[in-house]
């Protein structure tokens, strides 16, 4: 069976028993996480795509380390203006081991709890509303609208040649 993930904007074809680097993720060695991000499963039977995801579905992993990845170089040039810059970048990964494909854990629903509607809220917010609304009706001062000032053309500007004797 197996599974193809998508995590860190990048997409993984995994299997059970399969270590892949990721971009870096929350958790400590030894920790499981749970990736529920899959596009696409297949087996023995057949595949099954995703639009985009498939629900109800999650890849099972476990954490092996918090590592870096090889330093990138990073050089800027511009020839003959004596500019050149020179940085390095290590990427912040994590290690993965698949291990389960299969069933998302169905998640308990918290109980919903018994709501006691009362009358008198209502009543206060019916009473409130018409102050607000008196208010809201007082005339306010408006301010005269100011007129635009006139633009005049820019004046066009001659250029004189002189010669030089």
């Amino acid at each position: 069976m197996f599974a193809v993930i998508k995590t860190g904007a990048k997409q993984y074809k995994v299997a059970v028993g399969d270590v892949i680097k990721v971009e870096k993720l929350d958790g400590a060695a030894g920790d499981k996480v749970s990736l529920d991000n899959i596009l696409m499963v297949g087996d023995d039977k057949g595949v099954k795509v995703g639009t985009p995801t498939i629900s109800g579905t999650s890849v099972t992993a476990e954490i092996l380390e918090q590592a870096r990845a090889a330093k990138i170089i990073v050089f800027k040039k511009k020839r003959r203006q004596n500019y050149r810059r020179k940085a390095g970048h290590r990427q912040e990964q994590t290690v993965l081991r698949i291990t389960e494909i299969g069933k998302a854990a169905a998640k308990k629903a918290a109980p919903k709890k018994a709501t006691v509607k009362t009358e008198e809220p209502k009543a206060e917010a019916k009473k409130a509303a018409p102050k607000k609304a008196a208010e809201k009706k007082a005339p306010a001062k408006k301010a005269a609208p100011k007129k635009a000032a006139a633009k005049k053309p820019a004046a066009k500007k001659t250029a004189t040649k002189t010669k030089e004797k």
